[in-house]
């Protein structure tokens, strides 16, 4: 493990309270839309800049922490702690969060949408929330961001308001307040243990120390953590997912590419790796249980997405199979693999948010939300279904984008590993999702649409700009990072490689 300073910085608490703040300035500008969607951005922009502006401490192998004051537990205080895990999901989740406020402003206005301030202003405090749980010291600082993401959300899943919305938003409550019952239970069960929650490089060392006699005790907890973190959609605890897809897509991306899944996949990481340890983990034989759990998800979830015709819900169920790729990487207990776990939650994150912008851009384009409806689409939107195809490539872990790298390490995690039957259980996901996205691409591309006999002129009319910006933007980072990382141009990977060989350093013996 390697030697960390801390530096005591505001940073952290300024990082969270720019969405925060944000909320507040939306709710009083509600009758002014352009002001109050400039919050939104004004708010992201800052909070990027703040988050990044913690790089250097942590390239330094140092970590920066914001105690703010001790609770009735002893041992237990609230407040910040700054790792470079943790740094790699706040950096993911601010930056995302910029261009999908300059998407919904687009999308929001497009369709005419209402409750827009209730809408925007949820959305800051689900970011709120995400960025809140990534920068925890602690179990306990993280429940509160993460019911905080509970419930701010709730609003965006029920946006429509429909019966099918209310609907959605009842199955998404009871999953994940449920969900949030078993994690206090574990987070109580951990402390009453252990006399902390602290997040801890290789694990909780009373943990670890506790001994045979409490072997049943500790393979019981761990579960509870698992079913606390359903956010992570493991199955069978994921039906809540698809469900929550009769939200408006830039909710949707939110929910799959930057905040409440990612939140799940990266608790389930820091429960591994800084509450149990890699040892302790394979002590008890946990890491196998978790990689059978996320290899039947994986396999199961892509049958599920392949029978989908609603391009929402099939990338739905696609998100439930690659958010089981990172804890399956976590699971092998491997340096290669918890680096592939840790590297898939932002490229994931990149490519999967590109994949949404694009379905919203092609149904305020078009209308069309089904997939046997999209015939021709590649020609009227190439932009749009240009990003589409290599971000779903990427999905697949075809070059040029950057899923070939995470699930290349992955990959070699599973033969570092000697389970070779993992690796066969990565290989054959990869191949269902070809078979679930080259249709896509193919129907778009090389299909006349629905009613057309013969060869018309194509007119193109992409979504408009502030929609197509964005998914264009992520799409470009998604081959940045390959590029970066085959070429070894070191652009971007001084930083942000180097940050994930910073944590797995810390957590793998």
């Amino acid at each position: 493990m390697m030697e960390e300073s801390i530096v005591y910085s505001y940073r952290p608490l300024l990082a969270i309270l720019c969405p925060a703040t944000a909320a507040i300035l939306i709710l009083l500008s509600s009758k002014r839309p352009n002001v109050r969607e400039s919050w939104t951005i004004i708010a992201g922009i800052l909070q990027f800049a703040l988050v990044a502006s913690m790089i250097p401490t942590i390239l330094n192998e140092g970590v920066i922490k914001c105690t703010f004051f001790p609770t009735m537990f002893e041992g237990i205080a609230f407040g910040f702690k700054v790792d470079a895990f943790g740094l790699i999901f706040a950096l993911t989740a601010s930056f995302l969060w910029i261009l999908v406020s300059f998407y919904s402003i687009g999308y929001m206005r497009s369709l005419k949408e209402h409750a827009q301030t209730r809408y925007y202003f949820c959305f800051a405090i689900a970011i709120f929330g995400a960025i809140g749980v990534a920068l925890s010291a602690n179990l306990l600082s993280m429940f509160i961001f993460f019911e905080i993401l509970t419930v701010s959300t709730y609003p965006l899943v029920i946006h429509d308001q429909s019966k099918e919305a209310i609907s959605a938003g009842r199955k998404y409550f009871a999953y994940l307040l449920t969900a949030g019952v078993f994690l206090l239970f574990a987070i109580m069960m951990t402390y009453y243990l252990t006399g902390t929650t602290d997040f801890t490089n290789g694990g909780i060392k009373a943990l670890a120390e506790l001994g045979p006699a409490y072997k049943l005790t500790m393979v019981i907890l761990f579960f509870c953590f698992l079913l606390g973190f359903m956010k992570a959609a493991w199955m069978p605890f994921h039906s809540w997912l698809p469900t929550a897809m009769i939200a408006p897509t830039p909710v949707s991306a939110l929910l799959h590419a930057v905040a409440v899944v990612k939140a799940g996949v990266f608790g389930i990481v820091r429960i591994v790796c800084y509450i149990y340890g890699v040892d302790l983990m394979t002590s008890l034989g946990l890491g196998l249980a978790l990689a059978c759990i996320a290899g039947f998800t994986m396999i199961v979830a892509n049958l599920f997405a392949i029978a989908q015709d609603n391009l929402k819900k099939r990338l739905a169920y696609s998100t439930i199979n690659q958010l089981s790729y990172i804890i399956l990487g976590a699971g092998l207990l491997t340096t290669e693999g918890i680096r592939g776990a840790m590297i898939h939650i932002p490229f994931h994150g990149f490519m999967k948010i590109t994949l949404f912008l694009c379905a919203g851009a092609i149904m305020v384009a078009t209308g069309k939300k089904n997939i046997s409806e999209m015939g021709g689409v590649g020609k009227t939107m190439p932009v749009t279904m240009l990003a589409f195809t290599i971000t779903a490539f990427g999905m697949c872990g075809i070059p040029p984008a950057c899923g070939f790298i995470s699930k290349w390490f992955l990959c070699q995690g599973a033969l570092q590993a000697g389970e070779i039957v993992f690796l066969f259980v990565l290989l054959i996901a990869s191949f269902l999702d070809v078979v679930y996205f080259f249709p896509i691409i193919h129907t778009a591309f090389f299909k006349k649409p629905e009613g057309v006999a013969e060869e018309v002129e194509v007119r193109v009319k992409e979504a408009p700009l502030f929609m197509l910006v964005p998914l264009s933007i992520t799409a470009i980072f998604s081959v940045i990072f390959f590029l970066d990382f085959i070429l070894g141009l070191n652009i971007i990977s001084m930083y942000f490689y180097k940050l994930v060989e910073i944590a797995v350093g810390n957590v793998v013996p």
